[in-house]
Parts: C-alpha cells; structure tokens; sequence
C-alpha cells in the first residue's frame, strides 16, 4: 500500500472523485524507521533484485523489512520461486516469513549453499581460510559462491 499526500482530492463535475486525475503512486522506497543500507556481496546484490522487482519499490536496502515494503503472501511466494531459481536452491516460502530481511534471507541462502558442501571440500576450505588474510578469505568466498551457484 502506498500514499500520496495530496492538498485536494480531484473532483469531477458532479463532485465525484476524479479517479483518472489521481496521481501515479511514487515507487521510491517509503520512510522506514531504519537506516537504508546497501548490499554487502553478490547474495545481496541479487536478493534486493528480486525484491525490486517482486515488489516494484526502489531501492531496498538490506535491513528493510519485506512486509514493510508492502510485501504480503503472494508476492513471497513470487520472491521464493525467484531465489531458487537464481539460486539453485530448495528453500521453503516460511523462510522469507522468518526472515524478512534481505540479510536475513542472505544468511538463509548461505547456510543452504553451505549443505551442498561435503565435509572433504569444507574442511580443506577452513583449512586455507585460517591461513589467508582478509582479502585472501574474500577472493575465495567469491570462488566458492560461483561454484556452489553452478551445481
């Protein structure tokens, strides 16, 4: 839902509202009591996306909250079947309920990207993390988010 604040309501010649002389609702991003802040990694990145899309409101910052933006059932299940596409994962629509916010759902994603690991490949990641700098760690989770991405 959305509101345009108006002086006046436009009338017709019998009084009537003039619904054809309404303004276009404004589908910028409403005044939430949270601070707009942007994506963090390429999850997000493709989450605020969806949610751009899905919801036709821009931008979405990443502690926005779906329901918030006018978000209800229908459009999470559009969201939902967006993600597992974009994803390649199966994650049930009561996750976007649980967590409703695109770092939330981020977290949700990763954890799932994470269960396709087998415990060889996760292990021998955490072993090379522990030995990386910053930088080093960031390249390689960028390398494992294509590859999860791919499968």
């Amino acid at each position: 839902a959305v509101f345009v604040r108006m002086a006046a309501l436009p009338l017709t010649a019998t009084g009537k509202l003039d619904r054809t002389a309404l303004p276009e609702p404004d589908q910028r991003r409403p005044e939430l009591s949270r601070l707009y802040f942007g994506p963090r990694n390429k999850t997000e990145q493709s989450l605020v996306q969806i949610w751009e899309e899905v919801l036709d409101v821009d931008p979405i910052g990443i502690n926005d909250d779906f329901f918030d933006l006018g978000g209800h059932s229908l459009f999470a299940t559009q969201v939902i079947s967006r993600v597992i596409k974009r994803f390649q994962l199966e994650i049930p629509l009561q996750s976007l309920f649980q967590s409703p916010t695109i770092a939330e759902m981020g977290v949700v994603i990763t954890e799932h990207q994470g269960k396709l690991l087998d415990e060889s490949q996760l292990s021998a990641i955490l072993d090379e993390l522990s030995s990386m700098s910053d930088a080093e760690a960031q390249r390689l989770v960028s390398k494992i988010n294509s590859t999860v991405t791919k499968k």
